[in-house]
């Protein structure tokens, strides 16, 4: 398909939208042989092979503009008034009728398979066979090239696929919410991140939901609510997960079909395609290109896992099919940032501890072994790299390690690494209740009393505390004068510790406001998470540095939720 990108000018029409279209992934894999030709999927059905299933989504009716990221519009080349232009908000309020050539009428859906923390399951498949997973409710109705980059843009809640096990493929504008801002604030972080393009809302569907009541204790949803359906989308390089190539890895090795090998072959030449093409030379024989592939997402995984342990996020729900194998943040559901300070915090009721704060490099390293085990197939004619690729497989724990070493080191501003001074830290904050983004930001300010840093404390401290507090602090001062300019140093941690996390309690008010029409404050949170190094203003400050008040703890919906979206 032909595609046009200028870096010069601003795509402000539908029309100049339209010529951006490169669709790689329809071109290049194959389509499900049993469906149908004009995307009209929309039932429960075995996919039992290719790549992806055609599918139109379902229209918000009298879909209402939310937002839209003013930031990615920029990287993309868009002008702001598209987000308002009617074919614009149409179809990415799921009418694909809208469409105009080069673009096709029709979306994609694709399936994967699932591993919870290593294990195959197929239990949740109706079919019991695990052909019934895949995008239930997300739908890719865009690949093109903008700024001469190539992005994929995917509704979230755009209705019924053939993978939405009986469901109505709906996201409620709670979540929607939450999605929006969480992607676009991850990239403000420097955490790789699924990109959020725009949020629409029909306040004439609602969808029902289990939730929790107002002010309820409860650790599971106790009320069904209604809540207004919106559709985000979200832009990434690709959707392309470690689940999907256990799908055609698993199938391959089950002999299901007699494309199985080849089909995982396609995904996997188009995986590296998509995501790797800037690092892996296309003249290496493909089974050179396989290790190196999993060289690169070993190092792009562990990076990023790092990066959540620095800045505080929890995935909550850490499985092959929510991995990106491009190795960035993806799928926004039961996610949520540790306030007080705990190891094992865990937003989502359903999660267990296997995917806790702490306890993501090691849920990380299962599906690096999920991923790894998808591409030995490819490799049974050749030793030499299986061998290699086995050895990055066993690697991995001291990878992740060296990667939260080096994270470590930059939260505090060390020249080296110092294990026994981030344990005796981390100690330190479970003992004073700290909050774990306002204590490390008051400690990019190299403090010399621990005065300072009370006020990141959710109790008093004991002089017991306060004396381990000064201890520690004069060891590591120490530590830093030794190796740094203290100026240099604070500067480079406050680029390294943001100044604002987020906190629950303070979005609930922006999706609460939000259905009932007003989005004030999700353009202020959208503002305030743009720059999530600065110190805010004094105004700002007073109600996004705080701590968290007391009645929010163990409050349902805010301190931990389910996955009702």
């Amino acid at each position: 398909m032909p595609a046009s990108s200028s870096a010069s000018s601003s795509t402000d029409t539908f029309a100049a939208f339209a010529k951006h279209v490169d669709y790689s992934l329809l071109s290049q894999l194959t389509p499900d042989p049993e469906a149908t030709v004009n995307g009209h999927d929309h039932q429960v059905r075995q996919v039992r092979s290719g790549h992806y299933v055609p599918v139109t989504p379902t229209p918000l009716p009298a879909p209402q503009y939310v937002a839209h990221s003013n930031e990615l519009f920029k990287e993309l080349g868009l002008s702001d008034q598209l987000a308002q232009d009617d074919s614009f908000r149409r179809l990415f309020s799921g009418d694909i009728s809208v469409s105009r050539e080069p673009m096709l009428p029709y979306g994609w859906a694709t399936g994967y398979a699932l591993s919870i923390y290593g294990t195959e399951y197929d239990q949740q498949c109706p079919f019991g066979n695990g052909n019934g997973y895949g995008d239930g409710r997300a739908i890719s109705v865009f690949e093109g090239l903008f700024q001469e980059r190539r992005w994929e843009l995917q509704l979230k809640g755009g209705g019924p696929t053939p993978y939405c096990r009986g469901a109505d493929g709906r996201a409620v504008l709670r979540s929607s919410v939450r999605e929006f801002l969480a992607q676009e604030f991850m990239h403000a972080l420097g955490v790789p991140s699924s990109r959020s393009l725009t949020l629409y809302v029909s306040h004439a569907e609602t969808v029902r939901r289990p939730w929790y009541s107002d002010q309820s204790r409860s650790m599971d949803p106790d009320v069904l609510v209604e809540n207004p359906a919106a559709i985000t989308t979200r832009v990434a390089p690709s959707f392309l997960r470690v689940g999907q190539l256990e799908l055609f890895a698993r199938r391959t090795r089950n002999k299901s079909h007699p494309k199985a090998l080849s089909e995982l072959q396609m995904i996997v030449e188009h995986l590296i395609d998509r995501n790797y093409h800037a690092e892996i030379e296309p003249s290496l024989p493909f089974n050179e290109q396989v290790v190196e592939l999993a060289r690169l997402f070993r190092g792009r995984l562990t990076a990023m896992v790092a990066d959540w342990i620095r800045v505080g996020y929890c995935q909550g729900n850490f499985n092959s099919d929510n991995c990106a194998a491009g190795g960035f943040t993806l799928d926004y559901g039961p996610f949520g940032f540790c306030e007080l300070f705990d190891p094992r915090f865990q937003p989502w009721t359903g999660g267990g501890m296997h995917f806790a704060f702490f306890n993501q490099p090691a849920a990380a390293g299962k599906n690096y072994q999920t991923f790894v085990s998808a591409l030995k197939p490819l490799l049974q004619d050749h030793p030499e790299a299986m061998t290699r690729l086995e050895s990055l497989e066993e690697g991995f724990k001291a990878a992740m390690q060296e990667a939260l070493d080096s994270m470590w080191q930059r939260k505090l501003g060390l020249a080296d690494h110092s294990p026994e001074l981030v344990r005796e830290l981390l100690q330190l904050c479970v003992d004073s209740a700290a909050d774990y983004t306002m204590v490390f930001r008051e400690l990019s300010a190299i403090p010399e009393q621990v005065a300072a840093l009370k006020r990141s404390f959710y109790r008093p401290s004991d002089h017991q505390i306060d004396q381990r507090w000064m201890n520690w602090l004069q060891r590591w001062r120490h530590q830093l004068e030794l190796n740094c300019d203290l100026s240099e140093t604070s500067r480079s941690m406050q680029l390294t510790n943001p100044a604002i996390t987020w906190r629950e309690w303070l979005i609930a008010p922006a999706y609460e406001q939000a259905a009932h029409g007003d989005y004030s404050l999700v353009h202020e949170l959208q503002q305030v998470f743009a720059k999530p190094y600065d110190s805010l203003l004094l105004e700002l400050a007073a109600r996004y540095d705080q701590l968290k008040p007391e009645e929010f703890f163990n409050a349902g919906g805010i301190s931990h939720y389910s996955c009702s979206s």
